[in-house]
């Protein structure tokens, strides 16, 4: 009778390591078995990511980047909208597969998510309207209590802007909001902008200047996975090796008018 039950008993524990096995399964199994990739997109960062108002689909060079991700992998693709202020959230919370939006590496999105190795990088520009060029000509300048600064929750530039500019006034927008509207709308002084949206606010928006062209906090530029998927992130960082040595993501930066990236 011992027996007997020492065998049902090893029996029940196989069949929960062997559950538990299956729930642990990389994403990577996962999506080539269910056929199709979930990406995490903003759709609010132009031109990485971006709805097009005619289609309303997504355009941009992340959602080239990928759409080849999908194409290479034989998968269908599923486009899953999200906002700066959860995007760490929906990667803990297994709502999407990758991140592909123009993120940047910072350290404190890296304590909770997992990112690819870089595929470029970017820098910080301040924007503000064409009356106060002349009223900010450096860095220092912005770091004043009479100067007020907006920016969006969840994105690297709010520690930037705590850490390199601790006597502004600040002004947190939440998404779909952005910041840029609030500059526009005169709510705000000054918003931080990388060197990816600046030129493309700046060159769109006849009331917005970059003020001077000094960049600060050079970051790298990557994908973001959950951190806990190794052999996720191994094959996507050997996907990102072979596409950056066959010229993908120089040619992709070309596309989209991204100069010094690749």
């Amino acid at each position: 009778m011992n027996k007997r039950w020492a065998i049902l008993g090893l029996a029940a524990a196989m069949a929960v390591a062997g559950a538990a096995v299956g729930a642990d399964r990389s994403i990577l199994h996962k999506v080539l078995d269910n056929g199709k990739v979930r990406v995490g997109t903003t759709g609010d960062f132009n031109p990485m990511s971006f709805k097009d108002p005619a289609t309303k689909e997504y355009k941009g060079h992340q959602i080239d980047a990928a759409r080849q991700l999908a194409k290479d992998m034989g998968v269908d693709i599923e486009f899953v909208p999200t906002d700066w202020k959860t995007l760490i959230n929906g990667v803990v919370a297994s709502k999407y597969d990758v991140v592909m939006t123009g993120t940047s590496m910072t350290v404190s999105r890296a304590k909770a998510a997992g990112y690819t190795i870089p595929w470029g990088r970017t820098g910080y520009l301040p924007l503000t309207r064409k009356e106060h060029a002349g009223k900010f000509k450096t860095w220092e300048a912005l770091n004043s209590p009479g100067v007020t600064i907006g920016y969006n929750l969840g994105t690297s530039f709010a520690d930037f802007v705590k850490l390199r500019l601790p006597k502004a006034e600040v002004k947190e927008v939440e998404s779909p909001a952005r910041d840029w509207q609030e500059l526009l709308a005169g709510r705000v002084d000054v918003t931080i902008s990388s060197i990816l949206e600046a030129g493309k606010l700046s060159s769109t928006h006849d009331k917005l200047i970059i003020p001077f062209q000094e960049t600060a906090n050079s970051l790298p530029l990557s994908f973001i996975a959950p951190q806990n998927d190794q052999v996720w992130l191994n094959f996507l960082n050997n996907w990102m090796r072979i596409k950056i040595e066959a010229g993908f993501f120089k040619s992709l930066n070309a596309k989209w008018g991204i100069q010094g990236q690749d």
